[in-house]
């Protein structure tokens, strides 16, 4: 689509309003996004365009991974913390020496950052999983959870502990003590009682 030629950063923006509201608000946010700089800003006159912009958001993943495996997790932050996140994310990515394309759900604070890795490199997934964890300790910091859409998986486990109480981890290993008591649901993972 000639999209990279643009710029780095696309943000995409849907209404499910009524049309008439829909098209009034898309306008304001055209004007709001010239205003703030935008190199290009554009609403989409028809369902088909709409989608073509939005085939781009569902591309991005597998336009990642032609670089190299990438590391999938999410946190999530209050919308008005998402620029200072992005920010933070930005400097943990310079700091272990490691590329990290953010692909996020604006609207609801929930923030993809993927981790790019090289096989090439044999210290690269160790330096990513370093920078996943401050990742999910500045989200924590900023009011924020590790746990969005993705849930909590190896990647997270550690992160649990950071962010909820002690009393209430007890909870959830009850909780799934007592739904899974021969612990054969996603053995191994969180509140399991194998390999904790």
């Amino acid at each position: 689509m000639g999209l990279s030629l643009e710029g780095d950063v696309m943000l995409l923006a849907r209404f499910d309003d009524a049309e008439s509201v829909a098209r009034q608000a898309a306008s304001t946010l055209v004007d709001c996004f010239r205003e703030a700089g935008a190199t290009l800003a554009e609403k989409s006159e028809s369902a088909g365009e709409a989608e073509m912009l939005f085939a781009a958001r569902r591309l991005a993943y597998p336009a990642l991974e032609r670089l190299g495996p990438v590391l999938t997790e999410d946190v999530c932050v209050p919308i008005a913390a998402i620029p200072e996140m992005w920010g933070r994310i930005d400097r943990i990515a310079r700091k272990y020496e490691v590329t990290v394309a953010n692909i996020a759900h604006a609207g609801d604070g929930n923030l993809h950052p993927l981790l790019i890795l090289d096989p090439a490199d044999e210290t690269l997934d160790a330096r990513a999983r370093r920078a996943f964890e401050d990742i999910m300790s500045e989200a924590i910091e900023l009011g924020g959870t590790i746990a969005g859409e993705h849930g909590v998986g190896w990647l997270k486990r550690s992160g649990l502990s950071r962010e909820l109480d002690p009393v209430v981890l007890d909870m959830h290993r009850a909780v799934k003590q007592a739904l899974d008591p021969a612990g054969i649901l996603n053995p191994g993972k969180a509140f399991s009682t194998v390999g904790e």
